[in-house]
């Protein structure tokens, strides 16, 4: 019996050991490889030494230092994954939270181009005549791309009644330059409207802090009107707060199921769930286009692929992938992708989109012209398919 205790001691005692050679040897090849990192990121000390000491004009340690910072970002083509400024991160925390100083538009990353998406009715952006399809080749005289577009949001943004110049190319008229005035900008993401006497309207333009609360009022309150049927228009919805979407998501979803789940590096899982509704029985048509992205993109893949609705209109974006925000200090940030998402059923959609049920394309000869509800074929499309699922 003795023999045994010892021997199961002494087992123990080699594992203690071994583990602990095994901790020492990790530590040292971490050891090591933080001292190649740091070897090489000497070159950005002497490279500010030589600037200090040669450079004729003025040097500002904190610009060499946001510059470095948004250069490494950079580095890594992901136009999601951006070191922030004070100033944007006020700007992205401002836009969230669906309130802030700016002129009035939505605008998205394209082709490594800054495009507006939208122009929101009675802001400034569109009292100067701004369109959809835009694109914004400088703020103030700064060239931007679409590798830059959290800092060319927050360049648009500012002080109330502070005045910035945009240069806009647009087809069939070129470059030119447009002078806009910053105002107070209420966004409203979600509005709505019977489109007959049985279908209601829902179009949200993205997903703030406020949201999902604004579409389930306007849910009930179309549900007061007689609505038994709901086109839900998410084109041109770059995405905002997963959070705000999975809520979204929930009004016709089962309490209990999986909206979404995202998988990082580590293979760490993450399953974000419904917290039900009810409006479970409610047919649903969901529009979408190459500029619904994200969490609107997120929305429609859950939708689909619990067959809780039809999506109408083009192939969706493909951004597939979740950020999430560290402080840095000083009121900076660094946004970083963390993860995939995958829908319901697994699909992760980055660089691919969700293909639509029905296939309607926008026509060109429509783009840049007044909205007209009732040529536009998608809403049509749509609102046919909503008025069938009645019978």
């Amino acid at each position: 019996m003795k023999k045994n205790k010892k021997w199961v001691l002494c087992t123990i005692a080699i594992v203690v050991i071994t583990n602990l050679i095994t901790m020492f040897g990790t530590f040292n090849f971490w050891r090591m490889r933080e001292g190649n990192a740091l070897s090489k990121f000497e070159k950005i000390f002497e490279v500010r030494n030589t600037l200090y000491k040669y450079y004729d004009g003025a040097i500002s340690d904190d610009a060499l230092l946001e510059g470095a910072l948004k250069g490494m970002t950079a580095s890594l083509n992901d136009p999601y994954t951006v070191f922030m400024n004070k100033n944007e991160f006020d700007a992205l925390n401002s836009e969230t939270e669906g309130k802030y100083s700016g002129i009035g538009i939505q605008v998205t990353s394209s082709d490594n181009k800054i495009k507006i998406d939208k122009v929101f009715k009675g802001t400034p952006s569109e009292k100067v005549g701004l369109k959809a399809k835009d694109i914004i080749e400088k703020v103030n005289g700064t060239a931007v791309n679409g590798n830059e577009l959290d800092k060319a949001v927050a360049m648009m943004k500012g002080k109330e009644g502070t005045e910035i110049t945009l240069t806009i190319f647009r087809e069939n008229k070129g470059s030119f330059d447009v002078k806009v005035k910053r105002e107070k900008v209420n966004m409203q993401t979600v509005t709505g409207d019977m489109v007959s006497s049985s279908v209601g309207y829902i179009q949200v333009s993205m997903f703030d802090e406020n949201t999902a609360k604004n579409f389930k009022n306007e849910l009930d309150t179309l549900e007061s009107r007689g609505m038994k049927s709901v086109i839900i228009d998410l084109r041109d919805n770059p995405g905002g707060v997963l959070d705000q979407c999975v809520d979204m998501v929930s009004n016709f979803v089962p309490k209990g199921k999986v909206v979404v789940s995202t998988n990082d590096k580590y293979n760490n899982k993450k399953e974000y769930k419904s917290k039900g509704g009810n409006f479970y029985n409610l047919p649903v048509t969901i529009l979408t286009n190459g500029n619904t992205a994200s969490a609107s993109e997120i929305f429609s893949g859950a939708i689909k692929d619990y067959k809780k609705g039809t999506l109408v209109g083009e192939k969706t974006f493909g951004k597939g992938v979740v950020q999430t925000m560290f402080d840095t200090g000083d009121g900076t940030a660094l946004k970083v992708t963390i993860s995939k998402w995958y829908t319901p059923n697994g699909d992760n959609v980055q660089k691919k989109g969700i293909k639509p049920d029905t296939n309607v394309v926008y026509p060109d000869s429509l783009k840049g012209k007044p909205y007209d509800r009732s040529i536009d074929p998608q809403f049509v499309k749509a609102l046919e398919i909503a008025q069938s699922k009645l019978q």
